[in-house]
């Protein structure tokens, strides 16, 4: 009886450890950000966003040679890394003349504060008020493009605040979900605080929506984007990227993603 008592207090007192720890397993930062020119950038404004609950985020927007860009893209980061890590992206999309703002969520990069789903919640509607802000921009010419756990932020965006369009690559119905194919024994949908309930929040999604998966991601297995794709209620489009892990280059800034990416926002425009 009492090896039985003992075995549910240690039990608990791993499950309290892992509820206050839990958003160091959700969220891992860089906070080391190199110049533009040493991340492959060139010709790029450094631009300052001011956030509804206080402090400034930082970004980089970039311009497309020539003509002006018919959109321009907000990049809504994974949970890693920083914006530096999405240069090769940001420079595909602007070398199909697209205009991109790169920029970093509080707590990544050379932000201050710690994420949050509140927290990060807010950082994307001040990434969006700041571009539809600038008089280069059209606002009905925005789209966003998130990166996984960024899919979940700017579909959350998109239901608040249509954009001309939304692409989704290696989307995911929650963070419970995924939560419970990486750690089955645990109680997930009991522990988690951020929840970034995608699946509820893409019902209220009326833009047109492109989701891009790979066939082999072991981070967010593509059944958990097609189940988001088939919630989706208004004008989708889905691509699966063959061989393509959650990192891998193939979905970073792979041609078949970009070719998908540029042909789907040329639909988009003829619409």
């Amino acid at each position: 009886m009492w090896g039985a008592a003992i075995l549910v207090l240690a039990v608990a007192g791993v499950l309290v450890l892992i509820w206050i720890g839990q958003r160091r397993l959700i969220y891992f930062p860089d906070r080391t950000l190199p110049t533009p020119a040493a991340a492959g950038l060139s010709g790029i404004e450094p631009v300052e966003m001011p956030v509804e609950d206080g402090g400034t985020l930082h970004g980089w927007f970039l311009r497309p040679p020539g003509q002006p860009a018919p959109f321009t893209v907000i990049v809504f980061n994974g949970n890693a890394g920083n914006r530096a890590y999405r240069v090769p992206l940001a420079a595909a999309l602007r070398r199909h003349g697209l205009a991109v703002l790169l920029f970093d969520y509080r707590g990544y990069g050379d932000n201050t504060g710690t994420p949050t789903q509140q927290g990060l919640e807010a950082d994307a509607r001040a990434a969006r008020a700041y571009v539809i802000g600038r008089p280069d921009v059209r606002p009905e010419r925005v789209v966003y493009l998130g990166e996984s756990l960024g899919t979940a932020v700017a579909t959350i965006l998109a239901a608040r605040y249509p954009p001309a369009a939304l692409i989704l690559r290696s989307p995911f119905t929650s963070l419970a979900d995924v939560g419970k194919i990486h750690y089955p024994i645990l109680p997930v949908g009991w522990l988690l605080t951020d929840r970034f309930a995608a699946a509820e929040a893409i019902a209220g999604v009326r833009s047109p929506v492109l989701v891009i998966a790979g066939d082999r991601d072991s981070i967010v297995p593509p059944e958990l984007s097609r189940q988001l794709f088939d919630r989706i209620t208004g004008s989708k489009e889905l691509v699966i990227v063959p061989w393509a892990d959650h990192n891998d280059q193939a979905l970073l800034d792979g041609e078949q993603m970009i070719r998908a990416i540029v042909a789907f926002l040329e639909r988009v425009d003829r619409r």
